[in-house]
Parts: C-alpha cells; structure tokens; sequence
C-alpha cells in the first residue's frame, strides 16, 4: 500500500468511527510499539513509536524514568511488604497517579547519575528517550497482536469521543428512532450509539414500536466497563420546557421565561410563564393562535393535558392561578408554606381534580402546601358564631334589667310603706329631668 492510499484509509476510519485522524495515528503509533517490543524489545521495556503519515517512516524509543535513591525501596521496607503480601508498584496505573516507590528495573529505570552523563539538566522524576534502532520486518504473532490493539484502541477512542459529545449534550433535546424493544426497556438510535430509554423514564400508558421517531431528554451519560451508557427520559419535567423552546420563539429569545414546572407524565402538566417585555402577553405566546403551538407540544407528548398559567409574586394570586381552571373565592396564607383556599361547593371536585392531580400539581408547581375549603361551609361557621355571640350578649343583659327594676322598686317604696329619702343619684336624676319639662314648655306656649 502505498502513501496516498494509507492516507485515504486513516481519513475514512476516522470519518466512519467519529474520531480525529490524529487519534488514529496516535492508534497505529502505540500497536507498532507493540509490535516492536514483541519481536525486538526486552521484558518490562517501555518503547515509543512516531508514525510520519507524510513519509512513512517510523521511529522508536525506548523511555526509561530517571530515579533518586529517595524513590527507591529500602531492602527493609521490601521485606516488611513481602511479609503483608504487598506487591510494590513499579509504575502508574490507569487513572491513578504515580507511586511514590518503586523497585529499581534496569529496562525501566535509570539512576540520576548515570542519566546525567547525557543530559546534564535533567532531573529525578522525569523520562528520557533513547533512540532504538528501526526495524521493518515483524513476525505473524507481532502482527496479529498490533492488529488487536489497533481495533482495541479505535473503539476506546469511540467510546471517549460519544462520551465526551453526548455529556456535553446533557439537558438537551434529542431526536431519535426507536431501533428495538428488550422487556421493558428501549432501544432508541439517537445517532452514533444507542440511546437507553427505562421504564422509569417512559410516559405512562405510551406504546412504542420500532420505526417509530420520537424526541427525547438526554438525563445523562453513565460510564460503565462496556462503554458509555446514554440515559434518556420521557418523562423529566425539563422535557416541556425544551419543548416549548423549540415550538414558542418568544422563549428561545429570552422574552418569556418559564418559571416552574410541575408534570405527572401522561396525564398532566402545569406551567408557570411570565414575560420579561412588555407588551408580550406569555400565556398567548406559548399557546399560539388557535393553540398550534401548545398542539404541536401536546401531540409530541401523546395527549398530556397542559395548563398554561401566570406566574405572580404574591402567593395568594400565584395559587388561585395555579388552581385553574377552578375558580378561587379567596386565599389565606399561614406560616410554613401553607395556604387554605376557598372555593363554591361547585367547584370542590374541579379544583381537587381527578385522583387529586389538579390540587397535587399546582402544590407542586408554587411550592405551597394547598388545603381546600369550601366558601359556604365558612359562611356558616361564621353566622353560627355570630348568633352565638348575640345569644350571650341578650342573655347577659336580660338579669341587669330586672336588677334595675328591682332597685327601682326598692326606692320608690320603702319597707314602712312610706316614701324613702332620695339618694344622690336620684337627685341628680331629678334635676337632669326638669330641662327636658321646662324645654316642653315655650314649644306649647308658642
């Protein structure tokens, strides 16, 4: 195969498995080490391979760590961990940093000394290259093993790049295709992988077949040892919202803002909007004329009701808006979060809902706990303790009546039958009465 052609052929692996060609180069470069080392290198030997794509060529190395006595184990110190059945470490391990110690390994190691006949400003801790001799010619077992890693190598870069494409794209919406069904669980291609739909995160009562696109939420991307896992979700509450961005253009800009969302996947949704413009009415912006856009949302979503509402600050209006379509007589607030709302007999069972969703949901969507009351059951309480207040105030001054009576009695007729001498008080109502006879007697005159 000649330059050109080798050149064709890292562009159109490149191109089909989604990684850069300088990924594939760095691929070929680590499994001609391999090769290298199989047919040519010493055991415990760490070689370094560049590739020239331009030219051909291919260089080697072999890389040795430079070492101080301090990184050293101490032959007591290797005694006490053979005892322990330690194994020392004598390099870094994948995602673990470097060991502190090590064994000294002449294929692997150098001492400072010895390195700085060479390369005078070298320190302890760093690697050195040393130039190895190229070789052209390898063996089938050499081969066949830089085959493997070159095959292991490219699906890892796969894996790194659709995990580092789709974490990047988490919050985010996606269309895909459903590709097959095990059990409960769908398979959907969203592109570069599958996609991993679980029950938990499908809308109840929706059916899915393969064929069949629909759009989705990416929740997001799990590592595991076979690979990268793309969780995906039908249900998440931010699915309404990214779909309202894309059908409502008023809230792509900025111009209405959903505040809060509350859902109960296939059956309800309430959201709350408010505009950040005047002039820019949000609950028509998002419904559309003649409701096209809150339409187009519904229909993605299989027939999910979605009550659009105005987001205020005060709660008492917040709440009455949130209990819609019920109509609200009035809101009391109480501490902790805590509201009791007021509603006609006739609309008790719209404002609690079926199963008690609508109430459940706008609780969800303000943030306070809602209790339910109806207006005509307070109004009676209220007259009930009204006409319990007259009652006492009658009762308490009917025996201050009778008392006066009594007195009156007492004064006018005294225990001989003969008139008693008048008090203060009765002078001073007798000379309070004669104005009131004396005012009567020019009127006559007159």
């Amino acid at each position: 195969m000649d330059i050109k052609s080798f050149q064709r052929a890292l562009a159109q692996i490149a191109e089909e498995r989604g990684i850069s060609s300088e990924k594939v180069i760095e691929t070929i470069e680590v499994a001609i080490a391999t090769a290298y080392k199989k047919d040519y290198g010493e055991k415990g030997q760490k070689i370094k391979a560049k590739f020239n794509p331009v030219s051909g060529d291919v260089k080697f190395w072999q890389i040795k760590l430079v070492m101080d006595n301090s990184m050293l184990y101490t032959d007591e110190e290797l005694e006490e961990m053979q005892e322990r059945k330690e194994v020392p470490q004598d390099e870094a391990r994948p995602g673990e940093e470097a060991p502190k110690k090590y064994v000294f390994n002449e294929e692997k190691h150098i001492m400072l000394a010895d390195a700085k006949k060479d390369y005078p400003k070298i320190k302890a801790g760093e690697e050195i290259e040393i130039p190895l001799v190229s070789k052209q010619d390898y063996g089938r077992i050499a081969a066949q093993t830089a085959k493997q890693v070159i095959l292991q190598k490219i699906r890892e870069a796969e894996k790194e790049t659709i995990s580092a494409e789709y974490k990047s794209k988490e919050g985010e919406i996606i269309s895909g295709i459903v590709q097959r069904i095990e059990g409960q669980t769908i398979f959907i291609d969203i592109g570069k992988t599958l996609g991993l739909l679980n029950r938990e995160e499908q809308i109840s009562g929706e059916f899915y077949r393969p064929g069949q696109r629909i759009k989705l939420y990416i929740l997001k991307v799990e590592d595991s040892p076979k690979g990268s896992v793309v969780v995906l979700s039908r249900a998440y509450p931010k699915l309404i919202s990214k779909l309202f961005e894309l059908e409502v253009p008023e809230i792509a800009s900025g111009s209405v803002v959903i505040k809060s969302i509350a859902r109960e996947p296939g059956f309800r949704t309430k959201i709350a909007v408010v505009s950040n413009e005047e002039g820019v009415d949000p609950i028509g912006a998002c419904v559309g004329q003649r409701g096209t856009r809150i339409m187009a949302v519904i229909n993605e979503l299989g027939g999910e009701k979605i009550d659009v509402v105005h987001f205020e600050e005060k709660p008492e209006k917040y709440i009455t808006n949130a209990l819609a379509p019920a109509k609200v007589v009035r809101v009391e607030v109480q501490d902790k979060n805590t509201a009791v709302v007021f509603v006609p007999v006739d609309q008790l069972s719209l404002a609690i809902g079926k199963d008690g969703r609508n109430v459940r949901l706008a609780s969800n969507l303000t943030g306070w706990k809602i209790d339910i009351k109806t207006s005509e059951v307070t109004e009676e309480v209220e007259e009930s303790s009204s006409a319990k207040a007259s009652e006492d105030e009658s009762a308490d001054s009917k025996p201050k009546k009778k008392a006066k009576k009594a007195k009156k009695t007492k004064e006018e007729v005294g225990t001989d039958g003969e008139a008693e001498e008048s008090t203060p008080e009765e002078v001073d109502d007798a000379t309070e009465e004669k104005p009131a006879e004396t005012a009567e007697g020019p009127e006559e005159t007159k």
